[in-house]
């Protein structure tokens, strides 16, 4: 009996072992797959507030409190924006001095944890930035999403959707230009996000099946008199336009994509979020298989879009060597192949879905040259 119990003892144990990798597996790939609306990815570090001034704010030193450019700075029910680095502002060795542009609401205290975030404005276009919009409700196979409208005179409407640990409010960094353009502007709340519905098993598909809450924001454009539309997305929300621009009943109507840190292999993404969480890394490929068997994602969709007949309209892709959550070599890689359509601009030291931050002149000159012959 001794040898039988041995066995059986062993057996259990692998069992058990299995059963615990299968676990982690899944609560790693909780990383890209619950990642809430709103909050940092995990690939954001938190800095501490080490002091506040007359137009000036100290933080930790890091990498990404040394980012060039403008970043909004939230914490716990606060909300700031931050300009450049002050270089001849006094400082200790570990800190870092940025320019306090404005406190949109709350404090920021000594000792207070804080991160970037790529969100400038918090409300709503007519509370943020003074313009006139209207919030629309954009009727979608799961249900109302909400959305803001920004009127304009022309006939091509821009449909903006954010992507992973962002909201409709990051649109609003683009709207003021796109709308002294006179471009009618819809930026959607799709499935998942605050006031949308919720997706029937409560997960983030990385843009594979929200791509049809995007559908139904581009015929209720065309129900409201859009000719054409140009869809801009960031990060899940990038690969929610190409996903339309291939699958959508209506794609006739999408004169071009714009995508920023576009996610082009979501196993990459994937991999990258679990890292940032420290996931061991042979529980990597059990986060891969978690995501897969829990939502049925494909794997690496990247090689379809080398065929001509898919991707037909001009996009201009805006990426960088320093996201660590969407590799940027996928999107050289369909810049090269592509093109005939498709145009990169590469920004240096810029985060996932932060490529107008890290120079916001340059993006807007960027953006304005690509649209000029659409709208």
């Amino acid at each position: 009996m001794r040898p039988v119990k041995a066995t059986a003892t062993a057996v259990t144990a692998v069992l058990a072992a299995g059963m615990a990798s299968v676990a982690a597996g899944r609560i790693a790939s909780d990383a890209a797959l619950k990642a809430p609306a709103g909050r940092p990815l995990p690939t954001e570090p938190r800095l501490t507030v080490h002091g506040t001034g007359a137009g000036q704010i100290t933080l930790t030193r890091d990498l990404a409190s040394l980012r060039p450019g403008s970043y909004g700075l939230a914490g716990d029910g606060s909300h700031a924006v931050v300009g450049p680095v002050l270089e001849a502002a006094r400082h200790e060795a570990d800190t870092v001095v940025r320019r306090l542009e404005r406190v949109t609401h709350g404090t920021f205290a000594p000792g207070d944890a804080a991160w970037l975030t790529p969100i400038l404005h918090i409300g709503n276009p007519g509370t943020a930035l003074g313009l006139d919009h209207a919030d629309i409700d954009v009727p979608g196979e799961l249900g109302e999403l909400p959305a803001w409208l920004v009127p304009g005179a022309r006939e091509t409407w821009v449909i903006a959707v954010h992507g992973l640990g962002a909201t409709r409010e990051q649109a609003m960094n683009l709207m003021a230009p796109l709308h002294a353009r006179r471009v009618p502007v819809l930026a959607l709340a799709y499935r998942g996000d605050p006031g949308a519905p919720r997706p029937p098993d409560g997960l983030n598909h990385l843009g594979e099946t929200e791509w049809r809450d995007l559908d139904a924001a581009i015929r209720y454009a065309v129900r409201r008199g859009a000719r054409r539309v140009v869809l801009l997305g960031w990060s899940t929300g990038a690969t929610m336009a190409l996903r339309a621009a291939e699958h959508s009943p209506v794609r006739e109507r999408i004169a071009g994509l714009v995508l920023d840190s576009p996610v082009l292999s979501w196993e990459a993404t994937l991999r990258a979020l679990a890292r940032a969480r420290r996931t061991p890394p042979p529980l990597l490929p059990l986060a891969v298989r978690a995501a897969q068997g829990r939502t049925g994602l494909y794997t690496d969709r990247v090689p379809e879009f080398s065929d001509p007949g898919l991707l037909t309209v001009p996009t201009l892709i805006f990426h960088g060597p320093d996201d660590e959550v969407a590799p940027w070599e996928f999107s050289r890689r369909l810049a090269h192949r592509r093109s005939d359509l498709v145009a990169l601009h590469t920004v240096a030291q810029a985060p996932h879905a932060a490529m107008w931050n890290a120079d916001p002149k340059e993006y807007e000159e960027r953006l304005r040259r690509f649209l000029t012959p659409l709208v």
